[in-house]
C-alpha cells in the first residue's frame, strides 16, 4: 500500500518558532526575501538561503505491527536529515535532486502518535548555477508494506523484440514465494502466470496482437504483479531502442530525429514546487512547440514528469548531475559527488527504468572534468555502471567543447580562492561556469561555435567521447562534418545548442545518422542564471546589469508561463512541423538597446497589434521553407526575399494597423503556404482566459490574464496592474513572463508583459473555482470547474 503523506506538515526556518502548517510540495526559497548581499547572487536569482525544518506528526495504528513501513523522499534541496521520535538521524542524503527511501519500520511507535523531522539545508551558500529552490519541492509518499513483499523499485520490464512484442518481466521479493503475474490492457488480461520465486525471477512472455509505444502512438499497459498480501503495479510501453553509426536513433526500428530542448526542473512562477499537473502542463507545452525530447537539465527529473511523458509520447535524456569533483560554486555538489554517485546513478535508474519515454542517460553538464586523465577514467567508470544497472540505454555526457580547451589552459577555472575574492570585490569577478557564460555573452554564439573547431578542442574531449556510448556537443555544431568522418565509430548528439542553429542541424541530421539530435538552450526559461537569455528594453528593466530585478535567465523558446515566442516559431519550421510563421520584434522599440545574449535569437513575437505605432519602422521575420517569402502590409507588397542555407527572411518595414501577411513560394513561383496576423481593435479590456475548463481536485488551475480587444486578440502594449482575489481556491502563483520582475511571485498583485500575466490556483476542494481581477482597463471574472476524483 503506498500512502500519499503530503498533508499536515509544518514548516519552519531552522531553530524559529514560527511553524506553519503547510501542504507538499513546498519551496521554502520562493518565499525567501531577494537581496544583494544574497551569497547566490545572479545566479539563484539574488534569493537568500536559510536551513529549514519540517515536522509531520502521524498516528501509527496497530495494522502497522510487523510490517515494512518506508518512506520516499522524491526531492528535498538539499543535504536532507530525517529524524523519527528522538535526535537519532535516520537518514542522510546531500544531493537535492534525487529520490531517496527512509526505512522507519524499527523506530515507529505503533498505537502512539509519532513525530517525523526532515529538515532540508540551505543556508550553505552559493552552491548552485541556477533557482533551486529549497525544502521538500516533490511529494512523499509512506509505503506500507507486509513481511514478505515485493521489494521497492523490484519490477523490471524490458522489451527484447518489437517484432515479436516479447517482454520479460523481472521480480524481486524479500522472501521465496509464490508470485502472481497479470499483464493488462485496461481490464482486458493479455497475459498472466504463477511462477515460484527464489527472491527473484524473470519472465518472458510474448504479446504479439500489442501495440508498440513510441512519440506518436504512446500506448500504456499495466504489469499487476501478487506476492501473498503485496500487489503492485507498473505502468509500461512496449518499446525498444537502437542506436547505432549506420542506422542512427530508432525506436521500434525506425529512425527517429531528436528534436529536443533543455528544461529545468523548476516550474516557472511556481518556483521548485513540482506538482503533478505542473509538471505535466509543461510536458504538454513542450510537445506542443514541437518538441518531441526533453533534456533533463541538469539534474534527474521528477517522476511526475516522466509519467506525462509516458502518456504523451516525449522522449527524456535524463541527467546526473552539473558538477563532479571540480567546483562550479563553492558549496555545491562537488563536495559529495565521489561518495555518493554510484548510489545517485542506482536510485536515478531505478526511477526511470520501468518508462519507455526515458531513451538515455547523461552522467554530467559541462564538466571541465573529461579534459584530464582523471575525469576521463571517471567517465568510463560511470558509462559502465550505468550500462551495468541498465544495458537498454546509451549514455551520453554534456561536454562544452570550446570551454573544456580554455578550462584546460587555466581559463576560468573554480577555486575557492577566486571565489573569495570574487565576494570580496562585490561579486563582480566571475567564476567557474559564471566566467565561460559572460564570456559567452560578450562574444556571442558564433565565437563560441568558432573556437570548437580548434584543434585543442578535439584534443581535450575526444579521449572523454569515446568513454561514452554518444559524444554529447555543447555547442558543437561546427564540428559535426569534420568529427564524424574523422572519428567513424562516434555517435553524436548536440546535448545544448542554440536556437539559431535549428535549420542546419535538421538539414544536416536528415542526411547523416551519426547526428542523432538536438537540445536546444533552452526549450522553456527558468527562474535563476538570471539575464543570460533576455533581450529586455528600458521600459521592463531598470538596467541591463544583472541587479536584483532580475529573476529569471530570458533564455525559453516557450516563455516563464507558456507562451511560445517568435524562437520556438522559427524552430516549428526548421523542424518542418509548420509550413510557415511571422513574427514581429515590438515596433516601439525595434532598433533601441537592449541587454546582450548569445542565447536570444530574437525578441520578435506573433503580434500585430501596436497601437499608437502607425508610421513606424521595424522589423518582421518570416519562417517558412521554399524558394522566396513575400511579404503585404495591407495588401500592399513591402519586400520579397530568397531564402538561401535557413528557413528566416527578416523584413524591414513600417507598421500600419491592420493586416500583415506572408505568402512562400517554391522554385518555380507556386504558393506553398501563407499566413497572417490581425491587429487588435481599439477598445481594450481586461480578459481572464483558464487554460482548463474543468479539473480535478489535485489538478491547478492556471489562469491567462490577458489585455484584450472585444474578439480576444491580445494587445501587447496595453501595460498596467492587475489585482487578484479568489473563492474556492488558493492562489498558489502571480506574476508575468518578464525576466525583470522586483515583486516576486507571492503577492496578489502583478504587472504584465506584453499585455499577459498568469495565475495558478489549487482548489481547495470540488466545486468551483472564481477568479476575480481588477485592472485599469476594467475588472473580469472567470470560473473553472472542479470534479471529484
Amino acid at each position: 500500500m503506498k500512502i500519499q503523506w503530503n498533508e499536515n506538515w509544518l514548516f519552519s526556518r531552522l531553530h524559529e518558532n514560527n511553524a506553519e502548517q503547510i501542504t507538499l510540495p513546498h519551496d521554502a526559497m520562493i518565499l525567501e526575501n531577494r537581496s544583494p548581499d544574497s551569497l547566490g547572487g545572479k545566479n539563484t536569482g539574488w534569493y537568500e538561503g536559510y536551513d529549514y525544518l519540517y515536522t509531520k506528526k502521524f498516528f501509527a495504528p496497530s495494522d502497522y505491527e510487523g510490517k515494512k513501513l518506508v518512506l520516499e523522499f522524491e526531492g528535498v534541496y538539499h543535504n536532507a536529515e530525517v529524524y523519527l521520535n528522538d535526535d537519532e538521524k535516520l537518514a542522510y542524503r546531500p544531493y537535492g535532486y534525487t529520490n531517496f527511501y527512509v526505512d522507519i519500520s524499527k523506530k515507529i511507535k505503533i498505537n502512539e502518535e509519532n513525530e517525523l523531522k526532515v529538515i532540508a539545508r540551505n543556508e550553505n551558500q552559493p552552491n548552485s548555477r541556477w533557482y533551486s529552490g529549497a525544502g521538500i519541492y516533490r511529494p512523499v509518499q509512506l509505503y506500507v508494506l507486509p513481511k514478505d513483499h515485493i521489494v521497492l523499485n523490484g519490477i523490471k520490464i524490458r522489451t527484447l523484440s518489437y517484432q515479436t512484442r516479447t517482454i520479460d518481466v523481472t521480480v524481486e521479493t524479500s522472501a521465496p514465494g509464490h508470485v502472481d503475474i497479470e499483464i493488462l490492457d485496461g481490464k482486458t488480461t493479455l497475459g498472466s502466470t504463477t511462477l515460484q520465486s527464489d527472491g527473484k525471477l524473470v519472465w518472458t512472455l510474448n504479446l504479439p496482437k500489442a501495440k508498440l509505444w513510441n512519440t506518436e502512438t504512446p500506448y500504456l499497459y499495466t504489469c499487476r504483479v501478487k506476492f501473498g498480501e503485496h500487489v503492485e503495479e507498473v505502468t509500461f510501453g512496449i518499446r525498444q531502442i537502437e542506436c547505432t553509426r549506420e542506422k542512427g536513433f530508432c525506436i521500434n526500428g525506425e529512425r527517429v530525429i531528436l528534436r529536443g530542448g533543455c528544461v529545468h526542473h523548476d516550474n516557472g512562477i511556481l518556483g521548485a514546487r513540482a506538482y503533478d499537473f505542473a509538471e505535466q502542463r509543461k510536458v504538454k507545452i513542450m510537445k506542443e512547440a514541437g518538441y518531441n525530447a526533453i533534456r533533463s537539465a541538469h539534474n534527474p527529473c521528477s517522476k511526475a514528469m516522466l509519467d506525462a511523458c509516458d502518456r504523451l509520447g516525449m522522449l527524456v535524456m535524463d541527467e546526473y548531475v552539473d558538477c563532479w569533483y571540480i567546483h562550479k560554486t563553492k558549496n555545491d555538489y562537488a563536495l559529495y559527488c565521489m561518495d555518493w554517485w554510484e548510489q545517485d546513478l542506482k536510485d536515478m535508474v531505478d526511477k526511470d527504468f520501468n518508462h519507455p519515454s526515458v531513451i538515455m542517460y547523461s552522467t554530467g553538464n559541462e564538466v571541465s572534468e573529461t579534459a584530464e586523465e582523471r575525469g576521463i577514467k571517471f567517465t568510463g567508470q560511470m558509462t559502465e555502471y550505468l550500462h551495468q544497472l541498465d544495458g537498454t540505454r546509451p549514455v551520453t555526457c554534456g561536454v562544452n567543447i570550446f570551454f573544456n580547451y580554455l578550462s584546460s589552459l587555466g581559463f576560468g577555472v573554480y577555486t575557492d580562492k577566486k571565489a573569495e575574492k570574487a565576494v570580496s570585490k562585490g561579486k563582480q569577478e566571475a567564476v567557474g561556469s559564471e566566467f565561460f557564460n559572460n564570456l559567452a555573452g560578450l562574444l556571442g554564439d558564433k565565437t563560441m561555435k568558432l573556437g570548437a573547431t580548434l584543434q585543442g578542442c578535439d584534443v581535450k574531449t575526444r579521449d572523454a567521447f569515446a568513454n561514452m556510448d554518444v559524444a554529447g556537443y555543447n555547442y558543437g555544431i561546427f564540428r559535426y562534418k569534420k568529427d564524424l568522418k574523422k572519428y567513424p565509430n562516434r555517435i553524436i548528439v548536440g546535448s545544448e545548442t542554440f536556437c539559431n542553429d535549428a535549420y542546419s542541424f535538421y538539414e544536416f541530421a536528415k542526411k547523416n545518422t551519426g547526428l542523432i539530435g538536438d537540445f536546444v538552450w533552452a526549450g522553456m526559461d527558468y527562474l535563476g542564471e538570471v539575464a543570460i537569455g533576455s533581450w529586455e528594453y528600458r521600459d521592463y528593466a531598470q538596467d541591463f546589469k544583472p541587479s536584483v530585478g532580475w529573476v529569471s535567465a530570458g533564455s525559453g523558446r516557450v516563455d516563464l508561463i507558456g507562451n511560445e515566442l517568435g524562437e520556438a516559431k522559427y524552430t516549428k519550421v526548421a523542424f518542418e512541423i509548420d509550413k510557415i510563421h511571422i513574427a514581429v520584434v515590438p515596433v516601439n522599440h525595434a532598433f533601441e538597446p537592449h541587454s546582450p545574449s548569445a542565447w536570444k535569437m530574437t525578441n520578435a513575437m506573433d503580434s500585430w497589434s501596436w497601437d499608437d505605432c502607425d508610421g513606424q519602422k521595424t522589423k518582421v521575420e518570416v519562417y517558412a521553407r521554399g524558394a522566396k517569402v513575400a511579404l503585404y502590409v495591407n495588401s500592399k507588397k513591402v519586400g520579397e526575399k530568397k531564402l538561401k542555407k535557413d528557413c528566416k527572411a527578416i523584413f524591414k518595414t513600417k507598421y500600419y494597423h491592420g493586416q500583415i501577411m506572408a505568402i512562400a513560394y517554391d522554385e518555380q513561383g507556386k504558393e506553398i503556404a501563407r499566413t497572417a496576423l490581425e491587429s487588435a481593435a481599439k477598445e481594450t479590456k481586461l480578459s481572464l482566459v483558464p487554460e482548463d475548463k474543468e479539473i480535478g481536485m489535485n489538478d491547478l488551475c492556471y489562469i491567462r490574464l490577458r489585455y484584450t480587444d472585444q474578439a480576444g486578440t491580445k494587445k501587447p502594449l496595453a501595460r498596467g496592474d492587475i489585482k487578484v482575489s479568489v473563492n474556492g481556491g488558493e492562489l498558489l502563483a502571480l506574476g508575468s513572463a518578464c525576466p525583470y520582475n522586483e515583486r516576486g511571485y507571492n503577492t496578489k498583485v502583478t504587472d504584465t508583459y506584453y499585455g499577459e500575466a498568469l495565475a495558478v490556483v489549487k482548489p481547495t476542494g470540488a466545486g468551483q473555482v472564481d477568479i476575480m481581477a481588477e485592472s485599469p482597463y476594467g475588472n473580469a471574472r472567470a470560473s473553472v470547474l472542479v470534479t471529484p476524483e
